[in-house]
């Protein structure tokens, strides 16, 4: 150093503008370097120079950044990373206070020591460093710098409380965020900003507040470290951090540090506390609203005169004690404990052969501890790098896989913080001189992926913690201004650009907000620009076609997409009214336009629907008995089940049943209905009407069309599947008209003797013969199962009873093997398996089920068993109910006997009701009746002839 250069101390409280001041003494000389406590203020200075001189004079030095151009003139640095052999003219160093913080005072001490330029040093800090400055620098001028606003106590706050321009400081990351989120709840949003941010994400945040975009900061202490914001007040949500060894109480010069960023340039500010916080002592006010501090007495010191030639004596000279009186050891930093680590493992000894090596395992142990995963993880991973270091390089695949495995810019906060935290240590390994192959690569590489983290982090916290629609609402109305709301083509209303809802139909789904006053801004903004829309969207649904509309198996009412009303209970079943959906907003008469609308399409529905129920009804031909039961049908939307109108359907004559059956009405086994009223969008609709006749919560729906059986759900009311078009037999539900199909084919069989399923069957139901078997049970018969040699050809259909019987005796004999060939070996014989069907209904003592009894039996006696049951005559044949003779359009081919001249027998009524069972005389031989692909019939048959 020159003997006539200059030292200076430029001491005083926060906001007097010594960083400003250093930087213009910088720049009036030809070379400089000015050293920076914190990453992100070194960031912000660089920028702030190169914006004066240009990039290709001004560089930047931090521990994992460097930007060297070829003419730098200006070396903008962390104190930490300050170039000291570059012989500068001038050399300044910011926040000297910091010679007394326990972790990194020692590196601060060393500074003001040593660090001196040839024309000028400075050192700018707080008064409380006057007495060490004067003491260990020798002729040193000093230069007060006076607070350009004043700073006031302003006591205790809620956070719900807290004025606009306000920082509030944690001293934790979980502190932030709780603070930042309950900030985003009342206040609309916050930018965060800590120490642990990349200097990308820092400047993003502080954009946010500095744009006015929020209102609110949340940040650690190092917002104390010269950043310079638009701060009013600075509110303590804790007065306690840990400093890296302990909790303990902040001082009171750190604290006058942290409040001192309230009040910029000429503005006045405020400090107080918040939260858990308690008040300050009137002292600590008083210090720090005059700017009086306790000075610092012992500064933190560690060796520079370091040796190289063994691990211990490396040791040794780094815990090296002092007896200058201003002077302290400082306590074991990271870096000498993991050097004491890695000197202890055998791998890492076997290596330290030269001081070269030495110096080597001592830079590998300055690496910070980014992650701050555990102690054991860092030295791990020091032992990796020096092993590397030691045979060469650190391998290119091995780094690019490391770095690869960071490389994602996806995640929470948490996880993208902790990406930043881990590419900060390969960072730093890139910008040492000889560590990686080609260093230019891998310091683009780690900066590109740093900044996509950044910019990742940015996004999360902005999302998180900023609620830009709240914000711009809250600032619109501080400042009286009116808003300006819109809704897009598709629903969507925003508010000043801002999305607060959404219009579905006629009513305003407004997007959640996180407090009543936001909740009642976000509403009155948004009517202002609904109120028109509401009119012109039910022009446009009054005109609209039905096609565009229809209801829900839960009687909803929809226009396209969109929910418009609901169906409610009319005065009938099949005059329902409806409910729109109108905010209050939209105006009566919006309400009335889309209720109108919405019953014309309802009563064409129905009308279009139920027409020939309707049309019944309307009918006044219809007079006595039958106009009754025209009254119960379309009371009951046109299906009854046959056992509750048994008495009335006996007590109607033929000419009434004639009548109603040019309705279409059908006088069912089982059900009386109208057919087209069983096809799907009739079913849909009556399950519909029915439910709120009824009064139903929830309404049943209607089966997939097309399915002849379903399952049989015990739990659900019989009276849903007959409204639905089925009737519970068994373990399926089949549909009523495929039901009454199988009736006529059951009548044509003896259902005494015993009965097999037909293909006709089979084919009716869609069911296997096992799934036939349980519904037959179901309908009240009797299914035996059996099982008989599979016949492998029929005789022809034409071939005469006898020559069947004749036939099957001789297969008979010829397979039946000879008394006297017992050693011939047997003949596999394929089985087949058949169900034998009889007609057998629970009795009554039996406490039959009631899907398991008949319908009806043919005489309108739906609540008695079978007369064939009862009672059988001797010789009798019991036989299941019966129900009405079918129509000619109705009638299944062959279902019927026939008469003589093969004409239908007309000794039954009209109706279809039987008399009394004919006896077993009267009907054919049982030769007569042969069934030739039966061959144990046949050879029954053979025996009896023979």
């Amino acid at each position: 150093m020159r003997a006539t250069a200059r030292v200076t101390a430029v001491l005083g409280p926060t906001n007097t503008g010594k960083t400003h001041y250093a930087i213009e003494r910088m720049l009036g000389h030809r070379t400089g370097v000015i050293g920076l406590p914190l990453r992100l203020l070194a960031r912000e200075i660089y920028d702030r120079i190169v914006a004066q001189r240009g990039p290709s004079v001004v560089a930047l030095v931090t521990g994992e950044e460097r930007i060297v151009p070829d003419r730098t003139q200006y070396w903008v640095c962390t104190v930490e990373a300050m170039p000291q052999e570059i012989g500068a003219d001038f050399v300044a160093v910011d926040e000297i206070q910091l010679c007394g913080d326990p972790e990194r005072g020692h590196v601060f001490t060393d500074r003001l020591l040593r660090a001196r330029g040839l024309v000028e040093t400075m050192f700018l800090g707080s008064d409380v460093m006057r007495g060490a400055i004067a003491a260990l620098v020798p002729h040193v001028t000093f230069l007060r710098r006076e607070r350009f606003s004043t700073l006031t106590w302003a006591g205790s706050k809620k956070i719900s409380r807290m004025p606009p321009r306000s920082a509030i400081v944690g001293f934790s990351v979980d502190n932030v965020y709780a603070i930042a989120e309950l900030i985003r709840r009342q206040k609309g949003g916050c930018a965060v900003v800590m120490g642990a941010l990349s200097p990308r994400t820092r400047n993003a945040q502080v954009a946010l507040y500095q744009n006015g975009d929020v209102d609110y900061l949340v940040a650690t202490d190092a917002i104390g470290m010269g950043l310079n914001l638009d701060i009013k007040h600075v509110a303590f949500s804790s007065t306690v951090k840990f400093d890296g060894r302990r909790m303990r109480h902040l001082f009171p010069h750190e604290l006058g540090q942290i409040a001192g960023r309230a009040g910029r340039h000429t503005e006045p500010g405020t400090f107080g506390v918040t939260g858990e916080a308690e008040p300050l002592d009137e002292g600590v006010v008083d210090a720090i609203e005059n700017h009086r501090f306790a000075p610092i007495q012992r500064l933190q010191w560690r060796n520079d005169r370091l040796e190289f030639g063994t691990v211990e004596r490396l040791i040794a000279s780094l815990e090296e004690p002092t007896s200058h009186e201003w002077l302290m050891r400082a306590r074991e930093a990271d870096d000498l404990h993991a050097l004491k680590t890695l000197s202890g493992q055998p791998e890492v000894r076997d290596r330290l052969r030269s001081p070269h090596q030495v110096r080597l395992l001592w830079d590998v142990c300055r690496i910070p501890d980014f992650r701050s995963i555990s102690a054991a993880e860092h030295t791990s991973l020091l032992t990796r790098i020096f092993g590397f270091l030691c045979e060469g390089k650190v391998p290119n695949d091995w780094l690019a896989r490391a770095i690869e495995r960071i490389d994602r810019p996806s995640g929470d906060i948490d996880t993208l913080s902790k990406r930043l935290a881990y590419i900060r240590t390969w960072t730093y390994v890139a910008q040492r001189r000889g560590w990686v192959e080609d260093e230019s690569h891998w310091r683009e590489e780690t900066r590109a992926v740093e900044d996509r983290l950044s910019d990742a982090l940015h996004g999360v916290l902005t999302q998180r913690f900023v609620d830009r629609r709240t914000s711009v609402l809250m600032r619109r109305l501080k400042q009286k201004e009116s808003l300006v709301a819109e809704v897009n083509d598709k629903g969507e209303v925003t508010v000043e650009g801002e999305f607060v809802g959404r219009l579905e139909g006629f009513r305003f789904r407004q997007d959640a907000s996180n407090s009543p006053d936001e909740a009642r801004t976000l509403r009155q903004a948004a009517v202002q620009a609904l109120r028109p829309e509401f009119h012109l969207r039910a022009d446009r649904f009054y005109n609209s076609p039905d096609t565009e509309m229809d209801f829900t198996e839960q009687g909803g009412l929809m226009w396209g997409e969109q929910a418009v009303g609901k169906l409610v209970a009319g005065p009938e079943p099949l005059r329902p009214q409806v409910e729109p959906f109108v905010d209050e907003d939209a105006g009566p008469e919006v309400a009335e336009k889309v209720r109108r609308r919405l019953q014309h399409f309802i009563d064409r529905k129905v009308a279009a629907q139920f027409e020939p129920l309707l049309a019944m009804g309307r009918d006044e031909t219809l007079t006595g008995l039958a106009r009754g039961f025209a009254f119960r049908l379309v009371e009951n939307l046109g299906l009854i089940p046959r056992e509750l109108v048994a008495e009335d359907v006996k007590a109607l004559d033929q000419e009434a049943r004639s009548a109603l059956r040019k309705h279409g009405v059908r006088f069912g086994q089982f059900t009386i209905f109208l057919p087209l009223l069983l096809k799907p969008a009739p079913t849909r609709l009556r399950l519909v009407l029915w439910s709120l006749a009824n009064g139903l919560q929830e309404f049943p729906e209607s089966p997939p069309p097309g399915l002849v059986t379903i399952p049989h759900i015990a739990e659900v009311p019989k009276m849903h599947y007959t409204l639905a078009g089925y009737h519970p037999a068994g373990q399926r539900a089949i549909r009523i008209d495929m039901l009454e199909r199988l009736a006529d084919l059951l009548r044509a069989k003896d259902s005494r003797t015993g009965f097999e399923a037909t293909p006709d069957m089979l084919s009716i139901t869609g069911m296997t013969l096992e799934q036939f078997a349980g519904l037959m049970q179901g309908l009240g018969y009797r299914a035996e199962p059996g099982e008989r040699p599979k016949v492998k050809a029929a005789p022809a259909a034409e071939a005469p009873a006898e020559a069947a019987v004749e036939a099957a005796a001789e297969n008979a004999a010829e397979e039946a093997p000879a008394e006297d060939s017992a050693a011939a070996e047997p003949v596999a014989v394929e089985m087949e398996s058949f169900y034998t069907f009889t007609w057998a209904p629970r009795r009554a003592d039996r406490g039959p089920r009631r899907h398991e009894r008949p319908q009806g039996d043919g005489r309108g006696r739906s609540d008695r068993a079978p007369r064939a049951e009862a009672a059988p005559a001797e010789g009798a044949e019991a036989r299941p109910p019966r129900g009405d003779r079918p129509d000619r359009g109705e009638r299944p081919h062959g279902g019927k006997p026939k008469g003589k001249g093969g004409k239908p027998d007309r000794s039954k009524d009209r109706g279809g009701e039987r008399n009394q069972p004919k006896s077993f005389e009267s009907r054919p031989p049982r030769s007569e009746k042969i069934d030739p692909d039966n061959p144990f019939a046949v050879l029954a048959a053979l025996r009896d002839r023979t």
